[in-house]
């Protein structure tokens, strides 16, 4: 086996929420602001807004992550107030729901940030994402802007996960061979797979998934983990394998 020599990170539901679906982390602050919803009104709910952040430029480029939140949780009340023709979804709620989740980001950022920062002094690392077209200022929020070689972001490549060649962009950045490169994730579908598809390792961060995702006979992850605290001694327990 290979010892790595290059990490990818993914980005949102990884290191911004250690492994928690960014659909049951907003479900979470909606019930602390008090507005209980049907399991399958509120997916809806979240689905249409993450589709209406694809298809239009909502998110600007020099937007921060507070004001990306504000908006998505925007999108999603205007959908439950045709939907359920409530009074609840306000402007002062959907600032409660956005400040409560830049809370949990900070707060997971604590502990990642270390890590990151970590690897960052032993790897070269790129982070390959589904993102909005402001991951730099996001990246430049949080203090994360210094650690990676390299931003492959969906909305600024034109090619989303899961296609396996947002991870091919990523390993060329790296220049180093996939079997060398260990990509971190919270998906099995959008990260593992189409990173094992390429040759790649993988650590998959599962904790709570937003749906079952089941291993492809052949696909197994490198690696499972449930919190990112646990990935230098994932990694250094991958490399200390035998070939």
């Amino acid at each position: 086996m290979s010892t790595i020599k290059g990490v990818i990170f993914d980005y949102g539901g990884t290191i911004d929420t250690n492994g928690i679906h960014w659909g049951e982390v907003i479900a979470e602050q909606y019930r602390l602001a008090g507005i209980e919803l049907e399991r399958e009104l509120y997916r809806n709910a979240y689905v249409h807004g993450e589709r209406s952040l694809a298809k239009a430029p909502v998110i600007a480029p020099q937007d921060t992550f507070h004001t990306l939140l504000r908006k998505k949780i925007s999108i999603q009340f205007e959908y439950l107030k045709e939907q359920t023709q409530s009074g609840q979804f306000t402007d002062e709620n959907a600032e409660k729901i956005a400040d409560g989740c830049y809370s949990k980001v900070k707060e997971t950022l604590e502990t990642s940030r270390g890590i990151i920062a970590s690897f960052a002094q032993r790897f070269p690392m790129v982070l390959v994402t589904n993102f909005y077209g402001n991951m730099p200022v996001v990246l430049n929020e949080f203090g994360l802007d210094n650690f990676f070689r390299c931003i492959v972001e969906s909305s600024v490549v034109g090619i989303r996960k899961p296609d396996p060649a947002l991870f091919a962009m990523g390993v060329e950045a790296l220049h180093i061979a996939a079997e060398e490169i260990v990509v971190i994730g919270d998906s099995y579908r959008k990260d593992i797979y189409p990173a094992l598809t390429l040759g790649c390792k993988t650590v998959w961060l599962k904790n709570l998934c937003w749906e079952e995702e089941p291993i492809i006979e052949g696909y197994a992850p490198t690696a499972i983990i449930n919190d990112i605290a646990q990935l230098p001694d994932i990694i250094a327990e991958i490399n200390s394998q035998e070939p």
